[in-house]
């Protein structure tokens, strides 16, 4: 379960959060909402140990999450509102170099697999600079198909940029992983399907 109460953020003389309280636990997901602004992205960095709060405490399964460490780093991805891909790579070399900065192996036939369910396997040698920004977006995303993701997301506008086939695609994967135990927190500024009767909504700017 991830947890966190009256968490607080300053930014110069002004508190951009301030008593926020949230529970994610396994089957759910947090649909972070407010306007621009409103301290969403803040708020994941918060959650993923990025950025400390000024007031409140962040615990993973009961434990704050800056005592837990790399056992809660382990249990995380986290995928950024910007998609963090190396123009000169191809596909597969960006996913191979962001699965070794997260400590991950996969086989070769793995990388397949999700570049095919992500309609992208006749992209796969090509360098990420001739993909549009739709597709760029899929790159970044394939890495919640590989079998063994982590138990908790925290995405920053995952929807953006994506055709209707490719959000309904994200939509149903994030179905599977709450089938599966897992948990989400995301922000996205669309109206999406998430899963009914497991979904929470968050209003930052209420």
């Amino acid at each position: 379960m991830l947890e966190a109460r009256d968490i607080a953020c300053l930014k110069g003389s002004r508190w951009l959060l301030r008593g926020v309280a949230l529970r994610v636990e396994p089957g759910e997901v947090l649909w972070i909402e407010g306007r621009n602004g409103s301290g969403k992205t803040t708020l994941l960095r918060m959650l993923c140990g990025l950025t400390p709060p000024d007031e409140g405490v962040i615990q993973w399964v009961g434990q704050p999450i800056v005592d837990a460490g790399e056992a809660y780093r382990r249990e995380l991805l986290y995928l950024g509102h910007a998609n963090a891909l190396k123009d000169d790579l191809t596909l597969e070399e960006n996913l191979r170099s962001a699965m070794q900065i997260a400590g991950r192996t996969a086989r070769s036939d793995e990388f397949d697999e999700v570049l095919a369910q992500c309609g992208l396997i006749d992209r796969r040698e090509l360098p990420v600079r001739v993909l549009s920004q739709g597709q760029r977006r899929r790159v970044a995303l394939s890495r919640l198909w590989f079998p063994d993701a982590p138990k908790l997301w925290i995405l920053d506008e995952p929807f953006a940029a994506l055709d209707v086939e490719s959000v309904q695609r994200l939509s149903d994967r994030l179905g599977r992983h709450l089938d599966g135990g897992g948990m989400a927190v995301l922000t996205t500024h669309q109206e999406v399907a998430l899963p009914a009767g497991r979904t929470q909504r968050l209003r930052l700017d209420a």
